[in-house]
């Protein structure tokens, strides 16, 4: 009884192992490769999968996710013969397990080899000016390339990026020097043109204050002269309205004539040639008011006009 208890137990053990070898559970977002005597019989999705136990045979289980994959720096020489060193990462998905086991050994290792030699094929024709500033560029370039080889693979390269370029330590000093010496110089240009426009800007507001001054002053001296202008209009108005003889206006010159002499500037002042008539005309008026006071006789005469006594004949 022994021996087939013996036997029944291994045969519920293989019996066992076989179940567990003929379910096949596969992850979500992943693939796995069935072979059958070594050779290539069927892709197992996501899900439960049933399979031949002891025949087929799983070979390589893939994930189908996107992958990011950062490879060590890689010195890479520039056209200007300086030596930098480069670190990339890979973004990459596998599209195709079946091309991904198959068609290559290793494709991480592959995609390695081919992102160093493209790196080194495009940064030879830049220098390093522009390998420093071209960084859009080179990924570009790199994903092309790695996109056109990697799809026999089954591998579809998303995104290349460039993770750090270094240079010699000696360029990187110069580089320093060079920056500290154009932010400098920056600096001074901007502070220069800061000056410089204060002083326009304080230049314009004094033209601007002047011509406003000056504006005034014009405006104040119209005025002012339409004033005097408008003073001397009214008071000849007024003087025709009433009509003055030349007595008044005689008596009214010699009033103006000690504002005339006011001032110590009028060391000499010209008398007019009218002055005489208004002097004539004043000691006329005086000489009648005197003859019109006396009281000799007690009477007074008209004065006699002058064109009667030149027509008046001679007594001889």
């Amino acid at each position: 009884m022994e021996p087939v208890i013996i036997v029944l137990i291994i045969l519920v053990v293989l019996v066992f192992i076989a179940l567990i070898k003929t379910i096949q559970v596969i992850p979500q977002a992943s693939a796995a490769i069935v072979e059958r005597f070594g050779r290539y019989t069927r892709t197992l999705n996501a899900g439960l999968n049933i399979v031949v136990p002891f025949i087929d045979t799983i070979r390589n289980r893939i994930d189908l996710r996107e992958q990011v994959v950062p490879f060590p720096p890689q010195p890479v020489i520039t056209q200007d013969n300086l030596v930098v060193n480069i670190d990339t990462v890979i973004y990459y998905q596998v599209t195709d397990a079946r091309a991904a086991t198959y068609e290559v050994a290793s494709y991480i290792q592959a995609i390695e080899q081919l992102t160093v030699t493209t790196l080194r094929n495009i940064i030879g024709g830049m220098d390093l000016e522009r390998t420093l500033t071209s960084r859009e560029e080179i990924n570009a370039a790199l994903r092309g390339v790695l996109d056109e080889a990697t799809g026999k693979w089954g591998i579809r390269v998303n995104r290349v990026e460039l993770k750090a370029i270094e240079p010699p330590t000696s360029i990187q000093d110069s580089m320093e020097k060079q920056m500290r010496a154009d932010r400098d110089k920056r600096a001074a240009i901007l502070q220069a043109e800061g000056v410089r426009q204060s002083e326009i800007l304080r230049a314009e507001g004094e033209k601007q204050s002047q011509i406003l001054r000056a504006e005034g002053e014009a405006k104040a001296a119209a005025l002012r002269a339409e004033g005097e202008a408008q003073a001397v209009r009214t008071v000849f108005e007024a003087i025709h309205a009433g009509d003055p003889d030349q007595k008044l206006l005689s008596y009214q010159y010699l009033q103006m004539l000690p504002k005339i002499a006011e001032g110590d500037a009028n060391k000499l002042w010209i008398v007019p040639s009218e002055i005489g008539d208004a002097l004539k005309g004043l000691s006329g008026a005086m000489g009648n008011f005197g003859g019109i006071g006396g009281g000799n006789t007690g009477t007074t005469s008209a004065p006699v006009p002058a064109q009667e006594r030149r027509e008046k004949p001679s007594i001889d």
